[in-house]
């Protein structure tokens, strides 16, 4: 046999044992997912089985199907108090074993909702380690997806709880964020309706930006600029500012100084107003409103 034929027969014996192995890991997972199978089934879940394949006993029918029915029920209550209470509502859960052994279980959890308008998904390991009677959980390998515009302002905070993996912490200040964002939409919504012919919200009510201008003025803008920070450690503060977008020619007709400390002016405001309050102060202080 040539040294050419020697090697080939060295790389198929090499792909045979690597193969000899994928079946070894592939059974043992066959048998595990076998074991789980049995589990889940156990209880009243096996009666229900057992009721849609017509092997219940007479008379237990009803009563297999009312208890799941309560057990349904019971679940959707807890569900929809949870999403009262913490504001995030799950759309789906995808669980899948990576090990499991007498005293240790290791799960890889997907899991996707929405807080508000906030979408996201979460991704992470789950090891449960028994202990006698107790049991120690704790998460790792913590990925963050969120799907909004606003992710500049999340970056930092989110490579924090990555690294932390604070579960609690990601939740209560998402929560905190969509509701700083949905007042955010509420106040511009209110303006937009109110001056219906001096505001405008040329990125939609969602975005962080309104527009303030006179129809006689449409070159001379005010720019309502509100951002949501939000900081490493999961503070959340609104950061509003006025902004002046004047051409030269009319900023010569008008004093500088006036001008120049709109912006000054307005954080004087909403200091002792607050957002609504100062805005609507600020329309009205520059004869900008038609609508009253």
């Amino acid at each position: 046999m040539s040294e050419e034929n020697m090697e080939e027969v060295k790389v198929l014996e090499a792909q045979l044992e690597r193969l000899k192995v994928e079946v070894v890991v592939l059974q043992q997972q066959q048998q595990q997912y076998h074991k789980e199978i049995t589990l889940h089934f156990r209880g009243q879940m096996k009666d229900a089985l057992a009721y849609v394949c017509g092997k219940a006993q007479a008379g237990e029918e009803e009563m297999v199907l009312s208890r799941l029915k309560e057990e349904v029920e019971t679940m959707e209550e807890d569900l929809k108090l949870q999403a009262q209470m913490n504001g995030v509502t799950l759309k789906s859960c995808i669980t899948k074993t990576l090990q499991k052994s007498g005293s240790k279980l290791v799960q890889h959890l997907i899991l996707s909702g929405h807080c508000s308008e906030l979408v996201f998904q979460l991704e992470f390991k789950l090891s449960e380690v028994m202990e006698g009677r107790r049991s120690e959980r704790m998460i790792s390998d913590l990925n963050v997806v969120l799907d909004s515009c606003d992710l500049q302002n999340f970056s930092s905070f989110l490579s924090r709880v990555e690294e932390s993996r604070d579960l609690l912490l990601l939740i209560r200040t998402l929560r905190t964020f969509s509701d700083r964002c949905d007042d955010r939409t509420r106040t511009f919504r209110h303006f937009q309706g109110k001056f219906p012919s001096v505001v405008s919200l040329p990125r939609g009510c969602k975005s962080e930006v309104m527009s303030l201008s006179h129809p006689q003025l449409p070159s001379c803008v005010l720019l309502v600029h509100w951002s949501v920070q939000v900081s490493t450690e999961g503070a959340v503060t609104p950061n509003i500012n006025l902004l002046t977008k004047i051409p030269e020619r009319a900023l010569q007709l008008f004093p500088s100084q006036s001008v120049g400390g709109a912006a000054e002016a307005f954080q004087s405001l909403l200091r002792i107003l607050g957002p609504e309050a100062a805005i609507e102060s600020i329309i009205r202080a520059v004869s900008l409103s038609l609508d009253t």
